[in-house]
């Protein structure tokens, strides 16, 4: 029997025994569930003629099932949540593996599938809720992962407030976190090097309604310490005229420096760094135009837990966070409902990195160019189907060797179960 067929037999026994439990409890008539399937193509050229394989090219099929409880009555209520997520190979082979759509072994040959099944219990008092177990967290000190065939998830628990009007505050430790191409639950890690735990805590309070400021703090253990800032404002300007400005500063300090220098990253292994980053973004009708910066001072990379960093750069290729990365972003959506045709979107825009440090690299370059478009149908029995291609072009230069092209296909149809 195949991994993807003993998780289906374990989910759906799990249903079988929890059913009865399910039927007496009030919390069915809040429930929903969702099932998501996601083609995704994707295509790597390394341009660069020394590079160790000269393409990344995969295809495959996603399946990503989410089915939320409610809560139970009184004045504690408890629930839980499902996450299930199957990976099935299309095309791909060991000398074109490595998109981060399928994971491979000692062997180098891609899986024929994968897949994931994690449980969240809840309990909620007031607007207070408690999550224990497979959490997907959207903060800035720590996020998941979902640009590729399945979106990451991280183990541990997650406390989120909303009792004070206008405030939200988390608090939480996060101890396993699981890539977007594995199904296994792994240690907490950055730099190669392993942690126990990363702990968080801070929130977001809306001064007014079109003004928010955010503060966090978040520790790997015996990695790094982390204080972050933030404030997101909105300025209507006229009828149809908006600026924001979401503006992003980390403070970032080594936590057990003997660990981490065992990495060999920049001086030694050392964190000690400032990181500012922010975009003012001026939308007129249709039309968003974007102008991005970002300023990386002090000693190592821009340290963050997963796969994603919180900056605006976090762009298709390049994440620009190696030590010292000074980079502007210059960016454009058009949404074509103002054209007459609702549901096709484009964007572009282009990330110009520089001043970067590496262990054997000073003042290095970098560039990336992006192009999206994507629609999705707004009626009929596709509602909701959608197709997105993505191109990147991505350069560096200054001792820096990584050329990249890239193109990506992603169809997606997202069916709510009931």
């Amino acid at each position: 029997m195949s991994r993807s067929r003993r998780y289906c037999t374990a989910g759906a026994g799990l249903c079988t025994v929890l059913a009865p439990v399910f039927a007496q409890a009030d919390f069915i008539k809040d429930s929903k569930g969702s099932l998501e399937a996601r083609n995704f193509y994707f295509s790597r050229d390394f341009r660069q003629s020394h590079a160790p394989q000269s393409q990344a090219r995969e295809w495959a099929q996603g399946f990503i099932l989410r089915l939320e409880s409610g809560f139970t009555e009184g004045s504690v209520g408890f629930g839980i949540d499902a996450l299930g997520e199957l990976g099935v190979k299309l095309d791909s082979s060991r000398d074109r593996r490595g998109t981060g759509l399928l994971p491979f072994g000692a062997s180098q040959e891609p899986v024929d599938d994968f897949s994931e099944l994690g449980l969240t219990a809840k309990a909620r008092i007031s607007k207070t809720t408690l999550k224990l177990g497979t959490l997907q967290p959207a903060l800035p000190v720590a996020a998941i992962n979902d640009v590729r065939l399945l979106p990451s998830t991280y183990s541990g628990g997650l406390l989120t407030s909303q009792d004070i009007d206008g405030l939200t505050l988390n608090v939480g430790r996060l101890d396993k976190q699981n890539l977007r191409d594995s199904s296994s639950n792994d240690e907490m890690s950055y730099a190669g090097v392993e942690s126990s735990h990363l702990d968080l805590a801070g929130g977001t309070y809306s001064l007014t309604p079109r003004l928010a400021v955010s503060y966090y703090y978040a520790q790997m253990q015996d990695i790094y310490r982390q204080h972050y800032a933030g404030l997101v404002h909105d300025l209507p300007l006229g009828d149809g005229v908006n600026l924001r400005s979401d503006l992003r500063w980390f403070d970032t300090h080594e936590s057990g420096q003997d660990a981490l220098r065992s990495a060999s990253r920049v001086d030694g292994g050392k964190i000690d760094n400032r990181f500012f980053n922010g975009m003012l973004t001026l939308g007129v009708g249709a039309h968003k135009f974007g102008l991005g910066y970002q300023n990386l001072s002090g000693d190592g990379d821009f340290a963050y837990p997963g796969l994603d960093p919180y900056s605006v750069n976090l762009v298709t290729v390049n994440v620009f966070t190696k030590a010292e990365t000074d980079a502007w972003q210059a960016r454009y959506d058009y949404n074509f409902a103002g054209f007459g045709l609702p549901g096709l979107s484009f964007m572009t825009r282009y990330v110009n990195g520089r001043n970067i440090e590496t262990a054997s690299v000073s003042g290095g370059k970098e560039w990336e160019r992006d192009t999206d478009i994507a629609y999705v149908v707004q009626t009929g029995p596709l509602k909701n189907f959608s197709v997105r291609l993505r191109n990147a072009t991505f350069r560096s230069s200054g001792g820096l060797t990584t050329d990249i092209d890239e193109n990506r296909l992603i169809l997606g149809y997202t069916v709510a179960l009931w």
